[in-house]
């Protein structure tokens, strides 16, 4: 099972990404009513928040066997790289992904809302990808290939090459004795 926790976006955008998600990775997906309280991973030196302080808050809210995206409008960071689009925990139980950055209007750019809900989609199957145990992925058609750039977003599919679909259904059934 996967669940999402909102940050900040509306609860019809939470519904609609659930969908999208529960046909990605063919299980069931739900929305989690409370929202996730971020205010002690900003930066204010950054204007941003610490993505991998978000998991670390998210980590008691997470359900044993489930994953557990946050989805949040927020500039997310780690110390490394200016920004970032998401994080995962490899082979663990959560993931965020923000929009910040996905939004034609922070590029100076008219908004277009099926680019962002396209671009959201595939940051959400890929951080959740991840913690399913899948690393970068050399396809670059694969939805599991790294993008440091919202053009390289646009390039790469929203679904997983077939070796990364088959990683993932083996991830998710249990090993039996």
């Amino acid at each position: 099972m996967i669940q999402l926790l909102g940050i900040d976006v509306p609860a019809d955008m939470l519904g609609r990404l659930a969908i999208a998600i529960a046909e990605a990775f063919r299980c069931e997906c739900r929305v989690r009513p409370e929202r996730l309280n971020v205010a002690s991973t900003r930066d204010p030196a950054r204007n941003q928040y610490y993505s991998t302080a978000i998991l670390q808050a998210m980590q008691p809210l997470a359900e044993k066997g489930a994953r557990l995206l946050a989805v949040t409008s927020l500039d997310l960071y780690v110390p490394v790289l200016t920004f970032v689009f998401g994080e995962a925990q490899l082979n663990g139980g959560c993931a965020v992904v923000s929009s910040h950055r996905l939004r034609e209007e922070f590029y100076g750019l008219p908004g277009r809302e099926e680019l962002l809900w396209d671009r959201l989609v595939k940051e959400a199957v890929h951080e959740l990808g991840h913690t399913f145990g899948l690393r970068h992925c050399d396809d670059w058609r694969c939805v599991m290939t790294s993008s440091h750039g919202v053009e390289r977003l646009d390039v790469k599919g929203a679904e997983f090459c077939e070796i990364c679909a088959q990683a993932v259904m083996a991830a998710r059934v249990p090993a039996h004795a």
